[in-house]
């Protein structure tokens, strides 16, 4: 399997490409390294501060050793939503396997799980395991209910047809707009975008549902004001979040 499909409650499918084992282990590489910097700096502060407390220094390094590798993996991933810096670099994303919100406590516990993932060395047992899982899941991400992708990179398509020109009065709050660019990563955007494609696909009951639970999720996660949001329906409110994030430099 080498897509997520995920099925909504009102039987519209989007599929989103599974993150190979080679891009991963790349991510990975780069994590190491960055978590190893963070390491070897720590332990030069200590190494004074072991001038006044030496047990209390080694003791705080030992700890370090353990705890920086999971601090950084649940920073990251909480902060960056599902992306490590690594996994920027290589447009990878952990998602909820249903495509649901992600939660901290799944960020929390599949990087717990990732020392048991490691062993014996070199994260063989988290390999195999996701060579054998369809959807490339390791130990961690199978206990959390994870998975990772890989942001695919859209060229624009031709908007005309599905936006056209109509006025977007979300524009009228250019920090918003901007803050909408930042928040929504390109997946989301994708998959808005396939639900305008798809509009006249669905029954009206479904179209209904489908554009209800997109607005609610971008309304969370770039509230706008009252008077603004409230006056458009659900599907209004896709087709002008879309129109910003595919036409950020329309001026209308």
């Amino acid at each position: 399997m080498t897509h997520l499909r995920i099925r909504t409650p009102e039987g519209v499918e989007f599929a989103l490409p599974i993150a190979g084992p080679v891009s991963r282990a790349l991510a990975y590489l780069v994590d190491f390294v960055l978590v190893m910097a963070f390491n070897i700096l720590l332990s030069i502060v200590l190494s004074y501060a072991s001038i006044v407390a030496r047990d209390l220094s080694e003791a705080l390094l030992q700890v370090g050793f353990f705890v920086l590798p999971i601090a950084y993996g649940v920073g990251c991933e909480w902060l960056l939503r599902g992306q490590t810096l690594g996994k920027r670099v290589f447009n990878l994303r952990v998602i909820d396997a249903e495509g649901l919100k992600l939660r901290p406590a799944q960020i929390i516990l599949r990087n717990l799980l990732r020392a048991v993932d490691f062993l014996p060395l070199f994260y063989l047992v988290g390999g195999i395991t996701t060579l054998l899982n369809r959807k490339g899941q390791r130990l961690g991400d199978l206990a959390a209910g994870t998975v990772v992708v890989r942001i695919q990179r859209f060229a624009t398509p031709d908007l005309e047809p599905i936006l056209g020109s109509r006025f977007n009065s979300l524009r009228a709050q250019p920090h918003l707009a901007a803050r909408l660019r930042q928040r929504i990563h390109a997946a989301e955007a994708a998959i808005a975008l396939q639900a305008l494609t798809r509009r006249d696909e669905l029954d009206p009951a479904a179209r209904l549902a489908l554009f209800r639970d997109l607005a609610d999720g971008f309304r969370a996660t770039v509230p706008y004001p009252p008077e603004i949001s409230e006056s458009l329906t659900d599907e209004q409110y896709i087709r002008n979040v879309v129109d910003i994030l595919y036409r950020p430099k329309n001026s209308s």
